[in-house]
């Protein structure tokens, strides 16, 4: 297993990602961050219903919208090893990414596996292709082989879709709290079956190309209100920044201008400096053909 310290230089981390599709990088963050994120997430959890259909999960609570929700996950969010991960992966192919995804995964005991997928199959982009995602699974309890520890297949990003994964081919992510998986969205993945008598708390943050629509839609999950009392850096993550030069504003006023009152364009910037040199420097997707496919899931267990 790619498996690392907190103290990993983020080259290290980024290059398995790179190599292998994901790695593990133990005690990223401190017990006090991990307590703070769990008491946030308390309250919603107690509320929460158990799922209702089988991707999903008929015995895992979900739910998301957690920049709403907690303070205390903006540490994981903005995490730097992470971001420095995320800058490897999505930069090469966009001016900024985004943020993605925000939710929990609770898995009750009982829970039966996930059955494998890929994160980018929401996209239609054939395998193997550039990274447009990049995923964090986030321990907020201990993550075992025993109660449905992420399954990843080491170096299936590679893969063209018509290769199915064997079982000796899976390793199961096993972690301490305050540990994060990371792992490219075209790697296969899903969550393992909950053999133990205790439930399994994961926090999953995810990023993309910031060309791409987000899964979740962080305009309607973050209030406005809400949203301006957030650091600068969180707000342009969340997509209120350019995307490149004059893609994203709201009436010809930048993004993040408009939300915090400006709407003279006049008074807003489309084309921000340095910019266009970060546009044409991008590498460039070839597509040399299109054909019908579904997307692909494999229904089988680590044991």
């Amino acid at each position: 297993m790619n498996e690392y310290g907190p103290d990993t230089h983020p080259s290290d981390a980024a290059a398995a990602v790179t190599r292998d599709g994901y790695a593990v990088v133990r005690d990223a963050i401190d017990d006090d961050t991990v307590a703070a994120v769990a008491a946030d997430l308390q309250p919603f959890l107690d509320a929460a219903h158990t799922g209702h259909e089988e991707f999903m999960g008929s015995l895992t609570k979900r739910f998301g919208a957690l920049i709403a929700k907690s303070t205390a996950v903006q540490a994981l969010i903005m995490h730097p090893l992470v971001l420095a991960v995320a800058d490897h992966a999505l930069l090469p192919s966009c001016a900024a990414y985004r943020l993605h995804y925000t939710g929990v995964m609770h898995l009750e005991p009982g829970e039966r596996q996930q059955v494998l997928h890929r994160d980018t199959s929401v996209y239609p982009f054939a395998n193997p292709c550039p990274p447009l995602t990049v995923a964090t699974m986030w321990a907020i309890s201990d993550f075992t082989r025993q109660n449905g520890g992420t399954r990843v297949c080491p170096g299936s990003h590679r893969w063209p879709n018509e290769r199915v994964p064997s079982r000796s081919e899976l390793v199961a992510t096993e972690m301490p709290a305050g540990s994060v998986l990371i792992y490219l969205g075209n790697t296969i993945h899903g969550g393992g079956s909950n053999r133990s008598d205790r439930s399994r708390t994961g926090v999953a943050l995810h990023y993309s190309l910031g060309w791409l629509r987000q899964e979740e839609n962080q305009y309607l999950a973050v209030p406005q209100e809400v949203a301006r009392t957030l650091p600068d850096e969180l707000q342009e993550l969340m997509g209120y920044s350019l995307g490149s030069a004059n893609f994203g504003f709201v009436d010809h006023v930048a993004p993040k201008d408009y939300l915090h009152g400006v709407r003279d364009p006049s008074d807003s910037d489309l084309s921000p400096a340095g910019m266009s040199e970060r546009v044409d420097a991008l590498e460039r997707f070839h597509v040399s053909h299109t054909a019908r496919g579904p997307a692909r899931h494999y229904d089988m267990d680590i044991d």
